[in-house]
């Protein structure tokens, strides 16, 4: 359910051996509850997947991220908290989304339907639709979905 969003910003903060000026900022979801829940999975190592609509990069301008790139997380208070690195990246039609990525995105689903119903659910936000720019879009199976494997470098 969670966006996934990149935008290049300087960081000030500085992790012993690692430059974080020039990384990517990975922002997971919008500010608040769900932010928080998000990146407290990543920290915890539970969270190791995500997903994002391709969309979402096209209307922002975003290039679509590529494996080996390292990236900030940010906290809902825009804030670094971690280094990840993403280890693979697709994008597959929303019905080709397989268990294992379901599964690893951390957030308790137990099923494929589940996972995609609670992402549906986001996806059809106002927020989201906002974002696009669409106040009717809907995704189907042919929806393009970004999905993303991270590993956790290290906490900021």
């Amino acid at each position: 359910m969670p966006r996934y969003r990149l935008a290049r910003l300087p960081l000030i903060r500085r992790v012993p051996g690692m430059d974080l000026d020039g990384l990517s900022k990975a922002e997971f979801g919008f500010p608040g509850p769900l932010r928080d829940r998000l990146v407290a999975a990543i920290l915890a190592g539970a969270k190791t997947t995500t997903s994002a609509l391709v969309l979402s990069y096209q209307a922002v301008g975003e290039p679509l991220p590529v494996a080996g790139q390292r990236e900030v997380v940010v906290d809902s208070a825009d804030r670094p908290v971690a280094v990840i690195e993403l280890t693979e990246v697709r994008v597959l039609r929303l019905a080709e989304v397989d268990l294992r990525h379901a599964l690893d995105e951390g957030e308790g689903d137990e099923s494929l339907a589940q996972w995609r119903a609670g992402h549906e659910e986001f996806w059809h936000s106002p927020e989201v639709r906002a974002e696009l720019g669409d106040p009717g879009f809907t995704v189907d199976d042919d929806t393009l979905v970004l999905t993303q494997r991270f590993r956790l470098l290290t906490p900021v």
